[in-house]
């Protein structure tokens, strides 16, 4: 077979075919007895299993193997061609590759998430899963002639490569969630039409990075005693045709702050960080939104102003729902820091049959700041009743920069129509709003409404 003709094949109603190796396998009647569930195996459908293997250490099991030999059809066409060149022309030719779970926004720039699916399968967010925002084309860095320049007040500088920054100062990990601004802007554009990515709810992932606390830099370029009204202005090596590099900035209280935890990561998950999410070197601001985490990071500069960056002065801002692209002024209101608080459900799916019995429901909440989730609502009816979720277990102490998973079980009756319903409360007892309408703004950012899944009952 060609894998066109396996690409055929993605539904039970279609069969579902997969490959591994050169061997084609029709596994249809094996889907309902996945022990992960039907759902995950036909991530898979019509293509390849191994990346979605490889995120499970069981399936390097023999016995695992053994099994899916029982469903083989056939192998592929030995003149399969090989992927065509990549053009030479197109500023994007050399992303790197992706994984084929995640569900992709834009081809160009790159823009993803991974399925609900698999979104809560582990507290940290595997790194080919972890949800990804570009918005210019991947730059190639020879990380051994990488230098980081770093700017104070004073005309003092540094520049450092990524050996002295590793050498100088002490490792510093942060287990941290990123959300992006519009997480969750499909449920605004159905109320009203916004311009944006229409994410769904993976625009959200987590992970423990490693780096070098950005305060020690600052103080290492010789960074003194400044008004708390400054700046530290980040810019990356992606860039446009014209030369326009991808910045943000984040008020410089929040660098020096120790508490606060920003650091220069070089690691993401005890691995260097992917060729997407920033290598060599990206900031990540714990506690607020993902757009002030410059990848690719080329410079920082300490700054009585903002960034004058077009993302950080014309986009990533909130407005009153009455507020058009003929009325906007961009100048009247602040860049978006921290987030409000946030849940969702990633179990099961909008539309989905579920069976009788003991109905599970599990997603995940986070806050910005560093404010911990201390409880999530869940109903089954809308939001006329309600129950407490369980949250899962921390893997560690200190400032909640990190998701809670939460579960809930309940029973469900036969031939029921659920809503289920979540919302999630803070440390500050912030809680979300019941509706879209009320927070709708032109660009779809900020999307925090209680989270809507309708399912049957089988």
């Amino acid at each position: 077979y060609t894998r066109a003709e396996v690409a055929q094949h993605r539904t039970p109603s279609d069969r579902v075919w997969v490959t591994h190796g050169t061997d084609v396998f029709d596994v249809t009647d094996f889907v309902e007895l996945h022990p992960g569930g039907p759902d995950k195996i036909l991530l898979a459908a019509g293509g390849a299993l191994e990346p979605f293997w490889a995120l499970y250490a069981v399936h390097s099991q023999p016995h695992v193997l053994e099994l899916l030999r029982e469903y083989k059809v056939g192998e592929l066409s030995p003149e399969e061609a090989a992927p065509p060149p990549g053009d030479t022309q197109d500023p994007f030719a050399g992303d790197p590759p992706r994984h084929p779970a995640l569900r992709v926004n834009s081809l160009k720039p790159f823009n993803a998430e991974p399925p609900p699916e698999l979104l809560t399968q582990s507290f940290l967010t595997p790194n080919e899963l972890f949800f990804t925002r570009n918005h210019l084309p991947v730059p190639s860095v020879e990380p051994g002639s990488y230098r980081l320049r770093v700017e104070v007040p004073g005309g003092r500088s540094l520049s450092l490569s990524l050996a002295e920054l590793r050498r100088r100062f002490p490792r510093h990990e942060v287990t941290a969630t990123l959300q992006c601004a519009g997480n969750r802007r499909s449920e605004m554009s159905r109320v009203r039409p916004v311009k944006g990515l229409s994410w769904d709810i993976g625009a959200i992932s987590t992970a423990r990075w490693a780096g070098a606390r950005l305060r020690d830099v600052l103080l290492a370029a010789g960074l003194g005693e400044q008004g708390s009204e400054w700046h530290v202005c980040f810019e990356g090596l992606d860039e446009d045709a014209s030369g326009t590099r991808y910045g943000a900035s984040i008020p410089l209280e929040r660098a020096m702050s120790p508490q606060a935890e920003v650091i220069l990561a070089y690691e993401m998950n005890g691995q260097e960080l992917p060729r997407d999410h920033g290598f060599p070197l990206r900031v990540v601001v714990p506690g607020v939104v993902g757009a002030r985490s410059v990848k690719w990071l080329r410079s920082v500069a300490v700054s009585p102003a903002e960034s004058p960056s077009h993302w950080q002065q014309n986009d990533y801002k909130g407005f009153c729902p009455s507020v058009d692209w003929d009325t906007v002024d961009f100048r009247a209101a602040p860049a978006i820091q921290e987030l409000p608080v946030q849940s969702a459900i990633t179990e099961p799916r909008p539309g989905a049959a579920v069976p009788a019995g003991e109905i599970t429901v599990r997603g995940y909440a986070w806050s910005g700041g560093g404010r911990e989730v201390i409880r999530v609502d869940v109903s089954l009816d809308g939001g006329r009743t309600w129950r407490e979720a369980e949250l899962c277990p921390r893997p560690e102490r200190g400032r909640a920069w990190a998701w809670a998973l939460w579960e809930l079980r309940a029973p469900a009756a036969a031939g029921a129509r659920l809503e289920l319903v979540c919302k999630a409360v803070d440390r500050s007892y912030n809680g979300q709003p019941e509706g879209v309408e009320g927070i709708w703004n032109l660009r779809g950012v900020l999307s925090n409404a209680w989270h809507r899944v309708p399912v049957t009952v089988t």
